[in-house]
C-alpha cells in the first residue's frame, strides 16, 4: 500500500512476522513541538515488543485526510492532538470515515473535540456545529474554552461501569494527563446523547472526558480529552492505546 502524501512512522519489517501487521493512520499535523507526537515512535515499538501488536503506521496531514480515498486500506485511525489543525475539514473527515466504515478509531485531546464536532454535524444534524477555537464567532459552538485550562494538568477519571472505557481502563478511577484548553459545551450534551453518542468517563466534577459508541454500532470508537500517550515514561502504552492497537490488529486479521 502506498500513500504518497503520508509519512511512515514505524518499520514493521523489524518486528516479529508471526503476528498480523495492521495499517494505522496517524491523522494530525506532525510537529516536534507537540510532546505527544514525539512519543509515538516509542509507543509503537513498545506495542510490538511488549504486546506483539504490530502497527504499520503512517502520518496523514489533516490537509490530505479529506481527499477521496485518503484513508483507504487502513485498519485504524488515530486522530492526534495538535489543535488548531491546519485543516478542520480533514480532521472531521477522518472521524467520519472511521465511524461510517467501522474502522477502529481513537481520538485524543483535539481528537476528542473533533469527534464531537463530526457527530454533532453528521448524526445530530447540528449543521452549524463549530469549534470555539477556530470559529469563536459561530452560535453553535459545541466545543468551547474550558472554565479552567487543563494545559499541563493531571486529573482523575471515573469510567462508567460496564462501558468500553471501563473495560479498557480496568480501574474505577485513574489519573490522566491533559494538555488542552477546550472541551465539550454542556449545553449540547443531551442532544449528543439522544443521537447515540455515549459519554462514559468523567472527572471528579462530573465533566465528560471520554466518549464512545456502543459496540453493537461500531467495533471500537473511543476518544478522550486527556492524552493517554503522555502516560508514564513512554516505554509502555497506556491501556487505551493497547486496546486500540488490539482492535486494529483484529481488523487487519478479519480483512
Amino acid at each position: 500500500m502506498t500513500h504518497p502524501a503520508s509519512h511512515p512512522a514505524s518499520h514493521p519489517a523489524s518486528h516479529p512476522a508471526s503476528h498480523p501487521v495492521s495499517r494505522l493512520a496517524l491523522v494530525g499535523d506532525r510537529s516536534a513541538a507537540v510532546r505527544s507526537h514525539a512519543r509515538i515512535p516509542g509507543l509503537l515499538d513498545a506495542l510490538a515488543t511488549r504486546e506483539q501488536l504490530v502497527l504499520d503506521a503512517y502520518w496523514i496531514p489533516t490537509e490530505d485526510a479529506a481527499a477521496p480515498g485518503a484513508l483507504d486500506g487502513f485498519d485504524a485511525v488515530w486522530l492526534l492532538p495538535g489543535s488548531p489543525y491546519r485543516s478542520e475539514d480533514g480532521a472531521v473527515a477522518a472521524v467520519r470515515t472511521a465511524r461510517e466504515r467501522g474502522i477502529p478509531f481513537l481520538g485524543t485531546c483535539a481528537g476528542f473535540q473533533h469527534a464531537v464536532l463530526e457527530y454533532a454535524r453528521h448524526v445530530c444534524r447540528i449543521d452549524g456545529a463549530a469549534h470555539g477555537e477556530s470559529h469563536p464567532e459561530e452560535a453553535d459552538r459545541v466545543i468551547v474554552p474550558l472554565s479552567c485550562s487543563l494545559v499541563g494538568h493531571e486529573g482523575a477519571i471515573r469510567p462508567t461501569p460496564g462501558s468500553l472505557a471501563d473495560r479498557v481502563l480496568g480501574a474505577p478511577r485513574t489519573l490522566e494527563r491533559y494538555h488542552c484548553a477546550y472541551g465539550l459545551n454542556d449545553g449540547y450534551l443531551d442532544r449528543l446523547r439522544a443521537g447515540g453518542l455515549r459519554f462514559t468517563g468523567a472527572d471528579d466534577a462530573g465533566e465528560p472526558r471520554i466518549l464512545e459508541l456502543p459496540e453493537q454500532v461500531h467495533p471500537f470508537f473511543l476518544a478522550s480529552l486527556f492524552q493517554p500517550e503522555l502516560a508514564g515514561d513512554g516505554s509502555r502504552a497506556h491501556p487505551m492505546i493497547r486496546a486500540f492497537a488490539a482492535a486494529a490488529v483484529a481488523h487487519a486479521a478479519a480483512a
